[in-house]
């Protein structure tokens, strides 16, 4: 592991290998003319590189961002990690299963917010500022998780299969997995998933994914996501 950042109460995003660099990018791009770029003498992009990745996220060439690869390894709420799996382009994963595995599960303590006001069919308004209500509702969540772990835990003692035994625990409940895709990729999914509109959980993601990915881009990284919102 190359890098961790810690997201949610359990959650995290881990940096686990990465292929290529702002050079990659550039040179994936000379190749149209047979031409081939180098690091300045201070181990910098040089200035004509940094135009030209400028240039290529612009006009959207998007096939010089896709030859460098990042692996990421995930812990997120399996809500979450549903809404992450709807990226699919340039992208590959393999989860933890609980076909094989029995490990007590982990589970994610929200932060309360409010329903969506003005008609909204989805989403949520601001975070919950009434003790009361965020207290009985954290009571009554920590209810279902107790009995859903009991239940879960017994069907595995009584014999019943990891893959049937599953079914019983809730949406909250924490998964991992290995994540690799392209640069381009991983952009694409931090310039939706940042945006305001998104889940607040799955925004933290997204600055997370960001956090280790753009010092190891840091031209490319930049340029792809310089007009996302919640920067």
């Amino acid at each position: 592991m190359l890098k961790r950042v810690s997201v949610l109460n359990m959650g995290h995003v881990d940096l686990m290998a990465c292929m290529g660099d702002d050079l990659m990018v550039a040179n994936a791009a000379r190749v149209s003319f047979n031409k081939e770029s180098h690091w300045e003498t201070d181990n910098k992009l040089s200035e004509r590189d940094v135009k030209l990745i400028r240039y290529l996220s612009k006009h959207k060439h998007w096939t010089p961002f896709a030859h460098p690869q990042i692996s990421l390894r995930i812990k997120a709420p399996i809500f979450i990690r549903t809404q992450l799996f709807k990226h699919k382009v340039g992208l590959v994963e393999n989860e933890v299963s609980r076909r094989y595995v029995t490990e007590t599960p982990e589970f994610y303590t929200p932060i309360w917010r409010n329903a969506p006001t003005d008609g909204a069919k989805q989403g949520s308004s601001d975070f919950v500022d009434d003790f009361e209500l965020a207290a009985r509702a954290t009571f009554e969540y920590n209810v279902v998780l107790k009995k859903a772990l009991e239940t879960y835990e017994n069907l595995l003692e009584q014999g019943i299969a990891p893959e049937q035994a599953r079914a019983v625990l809730p949406q909250g409940t924490f998964t991992e997995w290995w994540w690799t895709g392209s640069l381009s990729a991983f952009a694409r999914i931090y310039a939706q998933r940042i945006d305001a509109h998104a889940q607040w959980e799955v925004r933290e993601y997204a600055k997370a994914i960001g956090d280790c990915i753009s010092p190891l881009f840091p031209v490319s990284w930049e340029e792809l996501t310089k007009n996302c919102n919640n920067k």
